[in-house]
């Protein structure tokens, strides 16, 4: 792997860093299938108790990278196709929850420097905890591209957020900052931008001061008492929904619009 994800070890702690700066940290191919990668070889590792994850300079991760491909497809650095990340039969994108909730017993931190949007946010969401700088930004963009949530999203977020505000949040498509992240439960905690790097850090740093096994066997039992029935299952059928509002007229005309950065014209088909 290039350098687009950055991996750091502080005693117990192992840190994942999306680094496409100029991109916002937005989704490649390479970066979601090493961020997979990683979290699967720290789960394994005996020596790490803790994983971190965050973003470089100011976002956290803008989502999928679906500008015009410059330097191909597959699992290269450049953008990627929709195909790529959503009509295989379990893309990646359905990877993040089943790796970081169902296959990684260790407590993941998922620090938010900045924007978090689309994928990146299902990303976030995945986590176990969440601390947010002040200049975050939690965005759905699904609907600006004609699609519905994804990457566990319909799992996660209502669980965090519930029902009815994870509807209000996915359809209305607005901005959620700092202040209203913390009230509706996105974050467990906001800090200042000039602590945020350091706050995150010391956190992650404080979870290893218990057992790793209490930690383990905590995220084991909360996890089964808000599991799915069948996780896979479940992702699959965001998949499916997914690849329909895609597929649609609607969901078309909705790429082309955004692209054109113009409003959208829906027929209903």
């Amino acid at each position: 792997m290039s350098n687009v994800l950055q991996v750091s070890d502080a005693g117990h702690v192992r840190t994942l860093r999306l680094n496409r700066p100029e991109k916002k940290n937005a989704l490649s191919n390479e970066l979601a299938w090493g961020i997979i990668a990683a979290i699967e070889e720290a789960a394994k590792d005996d020596h790490v108790w803790v994983i971190g994850i965050t973003g470089t300079d100011d976002a956290f991760c803008s989502g999928l990278d679906l500008t015009p491909a410059s330097n191909g497809q597959g699992q290269g650095q450049g953008p990627m196709s929709l195909q790529d990340a959503l009509l295989d039969d379990l893309g990646w994108v359905s990877r993040f929850p089943l790796v970081l909730r169902e296959q990684c017993d260790k407590p993941i931190v998922a620090g938010l420097n900045g924007v978090a949007v689309g994928a990146g946010l299902s990303l976030a969401m995945a986590a176990d905890v969440r601390i947010a700088a002040e200049s975050v930004r939690l965005i759905a963009g699904y609907p600006r591209v004609g699609g519905s949530p994804d990457a566990g999203l319909s799992w996660t977020l209502p669980q965090a957020i519930g029902y009815e505000q994870a509807m209000r949040f996915l359809l209305e498509n607005r901005t959620v900052g700092a202040e209203e992240a913390l009230r509706l439960g996105f974050v467990g905690e906001v800090v200042p931008d000039d602590r945020f790097q350091e706050r995150f850090e010391e956190y992650c740093q404080s979870l290893t001061n218990i057992s790793p096994i209490t930690a383990r066997l905590t995220k084991r039992v909360v996890r089964q008492a808000t599991a799915l029935a069948d996780a896979e299952a479940h992702f699959r059928y965001e998949l499916a929904n997914i690849r329909m509002a895609f597929k649609s007229e609607d969901g078309q005309e909705a790429r082309q619009a955004f692209s054109e950065k113009r409003p959208p014209v829906f027929k209903g088909h």
